[in-house]
């Protein structure tokens, strides 16, 4: 396994705006880090085993099997989608850090199964960096734990910028503002990914 190659895909697919940290970023602002970790928990370790299994060859099963494939695209988006509106929807700290309740770690982690951007990155990462020189199992166990060592601190920062912004949001119009902006852009992440 080319390990570089490995670090550069994983951290860039980690990093970048998507459906976890757009909601880690949200839930670390509205929720601070106690009471977010379960759902940063979920996201890891739900992308690990997805991970994993796809690189074992679940999804290659799902690949063949075209609507398949797409009720989870469609069950992803329209998630994601419920998400985005309730986001947009938050209008006031106290609705913020209060009446919403962050997602737990088995809801974050059964997330990464309708997830669409979970899915194109544990397939592309399987697809040119799984070793088999051993055996798959191997090869999949290796890539699991590389890409899992790259992604907990991508997606933690997303979660903590969330907790440092929040320390000057004391609105009502802030929060409104800030949770309209991240709905809009889940939104719009779910518009990318449907294409």
């Amino acid at each position: 396994m080319d390990f570089a190659a490995l670090v550069a895909l994983a951290f860039v697919a980690s990093i970048t705006p998507g459906p976890n940290n757009l909601m880690l970023l949200g839930s670390g602002m509205n929720h601070g880090i106690r009471r977010t970790l379960p759902h940063l928990a979920g996201v890891s370790l739900g992308f690990a085993f997805l991970i994993f299994l796809v690189a074992v060859g679940l999804g290659t099963i799902f690949e063949q099997y075209e609507p398949v494939e797409y009720v989870l695209k469609l069950l992803g988006g329209s998630y994601l989608a419920y998400l985005a509106w309730k986001i947009f929807n938050t209008r006031s700290v106290a609705d913020a850090r209060q009446s919403s309740v962050p997602m737990t770690l088995v809801q974050a982690a059964m997330f990464q199964w309708v997830n669409p951007k979970a899915w194109v990155m544990a397939t592309t990462a399987s697809g040119t960096l799984l070793d088999t020189n051993s055996s798959v199992s191997v090869g999949a166990a290796k890539l699991t734990l590389g890409f899992w060592i790259i992604n907990l601190p991508c997606i933690s920062t997303w979660m903590l910028s969330g907790v440092f912004a929040s320390r000057w949001v004391d609105s009502d119009q802030q929060v409104r503002t800030i949770n309209r902006a991240l709905g809009i852009l889940l939104a719009g992440t779910v518009v990318w990914l449907m294409w």
